[in-house]
Parts: structure tokens; C-alpha cells; sequence
């Protein structure tokens, strides 16, 4: 199994037309990705590589629930269009019917993200970001930006079954270190289920600990590696679940940020101490309290993963004698 995307998930791209949606649509479908349609105002009838164009996501979804062998509703729609334009671009996918919305675009307006999540809420759907690279299921799909290209990413991110120590789902608030953490797992022999990059901005649609609950409820996946951030309290929550017993699976963690003082902003919106809350020090410490191995370096983090998986496969083979 998977979290969020495999080669089973129907993919619709907004703004899939313009330079950014147009390139990365090659992307996805090379790597497998079932893109099955596009959206544009105004260019409905063309096609981007084979994919159809429609002018508004129902039209996208009416085709797509009409089609034969295989079809059905759309799943998940990727945004690539101006960050003025999201709110409208994901609400209307919302009200159309899909129930997973990844947005791309960074500097969406605050206001703007919180809208997104009452419609998403009132609809019983979710969405990644903003601000988000996306996701990423080695061999089965890839939602956004996360890898580059197809045949790089094959080569960077081990499947499951490449290994023999264990799988793990990999949780970023950082997007250019999901892509670190999958390569650097992979080269001490881990292998990847999924790897989620939550989004940079303050208000987000699935944040750590939601997605640590799918990886929890995700049989294939055994650990969970978290790359996380000073700011907000996303870590806390998460140890908050461990500490109740709804998280049980082994948590590895890196927590960037710890010579930042408060007023620092580390990288972008979403993270940033303010009036003490949000610190590398609390973070660390409720993670530990919880039971997750929580490491100084980022280096350090695929060997105690390693280390983390051997442990549990010892406790699992105990278990069975």
C-alpha cells in the first residue's frame, strides 16, 4: 500500500496548460502518475501530451465519471496556477467532487488558506500545502514536484521490497529535505513508502500529525521518519498522539532550527517562534517523552532509522517465539 497517491488514483492538473503545469504533467505521468485529465479556463478541447483539456473541473469530472474501461470520479487534483488564483482554482475542485487537493503554489494569501480549509471541511475533502513540493510513492505515482525526473527519482527513492530492513513513510516540512531524507534512507538500504511534504505556510491542510495516522493505519508501512521545524506545534501534536496510544508505530525525527531565537523565521512562513512557543528545545523534549528517537544531526537520521528498524524487527521476531 501507499498514503495519498498510487497508479489506482485518478489526477486531474489546474493550470495544467500554463509552462509550470504543462512541464510537470510530463513529469508525473513518466513516472507513472494516472493523469487523466487537465484544466484551463477557456482552453477546454485542447490536449497537453495526450491528456484532455477542459474548462472547468466539473466538465473534467463529468468526462471522467463518463469514460469507459477504467474510469471513474476524479481522486486528486494538482494546482499550478497563480497564487491569486488558488483559492478559486481548489474550491472549485472541492465543489466538483474531488477529495484531495495538492497545492503547489507558495504565497498564497493567508486568508485565502483558510477558506480552502473550510470549504475542504464542509465537503469531507482535504488538501496538501500550500506551499507544498507534493508527494511521492516510489513506484506508483507522484503528486507535484518532488523528484524531478522520473528516471531520477527511480534511482534516488528504493521501492518497498528493495530491502530487507523495513519500510518507512517519510514526513517533511521541508521541501527540498523530503527529497534528503528519501535519498539518504535509501542509500543505508531503507526503503520508502510514501514521502509527504506538508507545505511551508502557517495554515496547511494536512499537517504531520494527520499524516502520521495514515502511516500508522498503512500496512506497509513499518517506521516514521519526521523532518521537522521550529514554529508551530505540528512535532507536538504528534507526540501528543504517541503519548495517547494512537500513534504506536517507531518515530524517527530531526527537528531543524535549534540556534534560532525567538522572532526567527527558518526558512519561510510556517516556521517561526513566536512568545516563546514553537521551539527546537520543546519539540525535542515532547518528542523524546513520547518515545520517538529524536536525533542532534541530520546526518544521524538513517542510522537511527536503520537502528530503529532492527529494533523493531528483533521485538516483532521475540513476539512470535
Amino acid at each position: 500500500m501507499a498514503i495519498l497517491i498510487d497508479q489506482t488514483k485518478r489526477v486531474l492538473v489546474q493550470g495544467i496548460t500554463g509552462r509550470e503545469g504543462r512541464a510537470r504533467t510530463t513529469l508525473m505521468r513518466e513516472f507513472g502518475t494516472n493523469v487523466v485529465a487537465g484544466c484551463t479556463p477557456g482552453k477546454g478541447g485542447q490536449d497537453v501530451e495526450g491528456v484532455p483539456v477542459f474548462d472547468n473541473v466539473a466538465e473534467a469530472m463529468e468526462a471522467s465519471i463518463a469514460s469507459g474501461g477504467g474510469g471513474g470520479p476524479i481522486d486528486i487534483s494538482v494546482v499550478f496556477v497563480p497564487a491569486r488564483l488558488v483559492k478559486h482554482a481548489a474550491i472549485e475542485a472541492i465543489e466538483a467532487g474531488v477529495k484531495l487537493i495538492v497545492l503547489v503554489p507558495d504565497r498564497v494569501p493567508l486568508w485565502d488558506a483558510m477558506a480552502i480549509a473550510k470549504c475542504a471541511k464542509e465537503h469531507g475533502a482535504n488538501f496538501t500545502g500550500p506551499n507544498t513540493l507534493g508527494v511521492i510513492s516510489p513506484g506508483k505515482g507522484v503528486l507535484g514536484m518532488i523528484g524531478g525526473r522520473a528516471d531520477s527519482a527511480r534511482q534516488w527513492f528504493n521501492t518497498p521490497g528493495t530491502g530487507d530492513l523495513g519500510t518507512v513513510g517519510v514526513i517533511s516540512r521541508s521541501g527540498g529535505m523530503t527529497s534528503s531524507c528519501g535519498y539518504y534512507l535509501s542509500r543505508a538500504g531503507v526503503d520508502l513508502s510514501t514521502l509527504v511534504h506538508v507545505g511551508g505556510d502557517s495554515v496547511i491542510g494536512l499537517p504531520i500529525p494527520h499524516i502520521a495516522q495514515m502511516f500508522q493505519d498503512d500496512d506497509e508501512t513499518d517506521a516514521i521518519v519526521i523532518f521537522g521545524e521550529i514554529g508551530g506545534s505540528q512535532e507536538e501534536r504528534l507526540a501528543d498522539l504517541m503519548a495517547s496510544g494512537k500513534v504506536t508505530k517507531p518515530v524517527i525525527a530531526y527537528i531543524g532550527g535549534k540556534a534560532a531565537k525567538e522572532g526567527t523565521r527558518f526558512s519561510h512562513a510556517g516556521a517561526i517562534i513566536e512568545g516563546g512557543r514553537g521551539t527546537h528545545e520543546g519539540k525535542v523534549q515532547a518528542l523524546r517523552d513520547a518515545g520517538a528517537t529524536v536525533v542532534e544531526g541530520f546526518g544521524d537520521l538513517p542510522q537511527a532509522t536503520v537502528e530503529a528498524l532492527a529494533m523493531l524487527t528483533k521485538a516483532n521476531e521475540t513476539a512470535t517465539t
